[in-house]
């Protein structure tokens, strides 16, 4: 039986109510103001956890700033991300970024990889997008490139803090530096040795690698007959684990110090038990346990993804919340607008406070020094100040 539907049947008061309704939904979609960020980082090859980590972070907050209904010059605002899988490749950060820049994406989160953002900081800045990265190389801010700024420590604030760790906490007097010849892993090296030379500590040797090597044992057979107290490596986890594993085939028990781009958990996962209490890092932001913001994110993480959270989406999550603040304050998502907001924001995150010098740095960026127990990172309590 067919149902003849007329202006007086209810079905067709009903239909013309559901299209009303959906007209007046995609209006207010239509109505909507978007604002792209991108989140470029490693998503695939072997720093992939840590390119996960971040895009999960800055997803988390994402989803958060859509749910408030944001508006800006009395539109709404809705934040889209855009993520793309860089590699940890500097050539492949170029393309992507570019890709980014004709999406029409006004901010950039990222990238995590030294080598990676300073090329591709002239490229967003100049191209009038503005970038938030975690990146470590004193050189991605100090070019003077006015949309670049920095949420996390710096290679001169993490160098520093490991120098004087190694001298005034371990009381190591020799020490050796291995280094993976990427922007990260020298620049954080080399602030490592300036700081340790200044805490009077010797540098007996200095080895380079690269951040794609698998096999260690030439460079640590010549460190070992130099007898230093401990090994500084500037570069990554990936590598970091397998050295650790290395050193112990060589009967080498001397501590492993390094940056931030070992200080997860993921080392621990590499190394084993090789890692425990003979492997100390340093990481900008405070111990997330330490306070109820911290606490919550990291269960919220956890519960979200199943896994706990790593090195930096708490500051990529930041990171979004910082944008979200300054649209607000600036009653705007034009670019430069937002941008002024942001040179003003004095905001209390996550993973630290946020307020910016004169080249975009953070003015406080606190430095926690961890070491592993039962393969996992432990935040060291003795540490000087």
């Amino acid at each position: 039986m067919k149902m003849k539907l007329t202006n007086r049947s209810p079905y067709f008061a009903s239909m013309l109510l559901a299209l009303s309704f959906l007209a007046t939904g995609s209006a207010t979609a239509a109505e909507d103001q978007v604002f792209k960020v991108g989140i470029t980082g490693p998503l695939t090859g072997p720093q992939a956890a840590i390119g996960k980590d971040d895009e999960n972070g800055a997803r988390m907050a994402l989803d958060k700033v859509n749910a408030q209904g944001i508006v800006a010059d009395g539109k709404k605002v809705r934040f889209e991300l855009v993520s793309v899988d860089d590699a940890a490749d500097p050539r492949t950060g170029m393309t992507v970024a570019q890709n980014m820049i004709d999406s029409g994406v006004k901010l950039a989160l990222g990238p995590y990889n030294s080598g990676v953002a300073i090329p591709t900081s002239k490229l967003l800045n100049d191209s009038g997008v503005l970038m938030a990265t975690v990146a470590t190389n004193p050189q991605i801010t100090a070019q003077g490139l006015p949309n670049v700024f920095r949420i996390a420590a710096s290679d001169s604030q993490i160098g520093a803090k490991m120098g004087q760790y190694a001298s005034k906490n371990l009381k190591l007097k020799r020490m050796a530096v291995i280094d993976d010849r990427t922007a990260y892993g020298q620049g954080v090296a080399d602030e490592f040795v300036k700081a340790a030379k200044a805490n009077g500590i010797e540098i007996v040797d200095r080895e380079y690698t690269s951040d794609k090597a698998t096999d260690f044992s030439a460079i640590l057979t010549k460190v070992k007959s130099q007898r230093p107290d401990g090994i500084f490596y500037g570069g990554y986890y990936s590598q970091g684990g397998p050295l650790l594993k290395q050193m112990t085939r060589l009967a080498m028990t001397q501590y492993l110090l390094g940056g931030d781009a070992i200080c997860n958990d993921e080392l621990g996962k590499l190394a084993g038990s090789a890692v425990d209490s003979r492997a100390f890092c340093a990481l900008g932001g405070p111990v997330l346990e330490s306070s109820k913001a911290g606490r919550d994110f990291k269960a919220e993480y956890a519960k979200r993804y199943n896994i706990d959270p790593l090195t930096y989406s708490s500051s990529m999550y930041d990171g979004v919340m910082l944008l979200a603040a300054a649209v607000k304050s600036a009653n705007s998502i034009d670019v430069q607008k937002v941008r002024a907001a942001l040179l003003k924001v004095d905001q209390q995150g996550v993973a630290g406070d946020y307020s910016f010098n004169e080249n975009r740095d953070l003015k406080n960026s606190p430095i926690t020094v961890y070491t592993f127990k039962n393969s996992s990172m432990t935040p060291v309590k003795d540490a000087a100040n």
